[in-house]
């Protein structure tokens, strides 16, 4: 607050005083009391009452910083009401109280979307998991009748129920975290397990090689992330010899997974969205892509502290990059 706002809230207050000792001046001459007195006596009072304002402006101003530095503190700013002191002044009396109602509010309509969010959540997963037992048993009958084309699309609606699965659960990875030592290589083999029948079908020609390092991560979630990828991989194959590639390298303070295509790649000026929500590229025109895949691997790499990067040449490759860092294994982002 600049100090010449301060003067006109106590505008009323200044000229009270003023006119206070106008009148106690003129009662003075009355009593013939001396000029000089009156005089000195007013600027006494003068001076008072500036000196009375600008402490007041100090202690105010003080104040007010300090409860602006509390709210820049604070993560959840609505919950501001909870922290500051009851004013003592009358006229601060009725903003505190109505700052007051609109905190709880605003805290009771945040509960209230925070159950139904929960419950949606947990609806979701529930549907999830009790869709799989039908989606498996007509994937078994397809396979009996060596319909695999119709596999194939049950497979494509069980890697998007899964990514519903993952999503719901994407805001609370570290109530569903274990970590343990994995070696790549067992995790991507049990992974080309179950995208074996495509891979044999399309003829992709794999080169898995250095896969014997170890990481320290949630394998399940782990497990996702790379499916994801290789989901990605599979819908932009364009080339009739499809390849890919999966190796990694240790380093000093990391491990580094490499996931290869050689697809229809991504343009130069895509390449800092693939990981958004819902993009799908603008050269990518695959109408079973939901844009999901990457910005779900993106979002739950950096929950688990890991890292993922992306390089890609249009009509050539797209490497996806996910890196494993020695120093931070155990930190869970929140």
């Amino acid at each position: 607050m600049k100090f010449l706002e301060f003067l006109e809230g106590k505008i009323s207050f200044i000229l009270f005083q003023i006119t206070f000792i106008l009148i106690n001046n003129i009662f003075l001459i009355i009593f013939n009391i001396n000029h000089y007195f009156i005089i000195y006596l007013s600027l006494i009072l003068l001076i008072y009452l500036f000196l009375y304002l600008g402490l007041s402006y100090y202690k105010i101003n003080k104040k007010e910083k300090a409860i602006i530095k509390t709210v820049d503190e604070l993560e959840e700013k609505y919950l501001i009401a909870e922290i500051i002191d009851k004013p003592k002044s009358l006229e601060n009396t009725g903003y505190y109280y109505a700052l007051k109602s609109a905190c709880k509010s605003m805290n009771d309509k945040i509960s209230y979307l925070e159950k139904e969010k929960q419950d949606y959540e947990e609806y979701i997963e529930s549907f999830a998991h009790d869709i799989k037992t039908p989606i498996s048993a007509l994937s078994l009958v397809f396979e009996n009748k060596k319909a695999y084309k119709l596999k194939d699309e049950v497979k494509k609606i069980d890697n998007l129920v899964e990514q519903i699965l993952y999503y719901a659960r994407s805001e609370v990875v570290e109530k569903d975290y274990f970590i343990k030592e994995l070696v790549l290589d067992e995790v991507i083999h049990n992974i080309m397990i179950s995208y074996k029948e495509y891979f044999l079908r399309a003829k992709v020609k794999l080169d898995i090689h250095n896969l014997d390092n170890v990481v320290y991560t949630d394998e399940k979630w782990l497990i996702f992330i790379v499916s994801q990828i290789i989901q990605n991989s599979i819908k932009y194959f364009d080339k009739e010899l499809k390849k890919l590639e999966i190796y990694s390298i240790n380093d000093t303070n990391k491990t580094v997974l490499f996931i290869k295509d050689n697809g229809c790649g991504i343009k130069k000026s895509d390449i800092n969205r693939v990981f958004e929500k819902g993009f799908t590229g603008s050269n990518r025109y695959n109408h079973n892509s939901t844009g999901m895949g990457l910005y779900l691997v993106k979002k739950l790499v950096n929950k688990l502290g890991l890292e993922v990067n992306i390089e890609s040449v249009e009509k050539e490759y797209t490497k996806l990059i996910i890196v494993f860092p020695k120093n931070n294994i155990y930190k869970i982002k929140d």
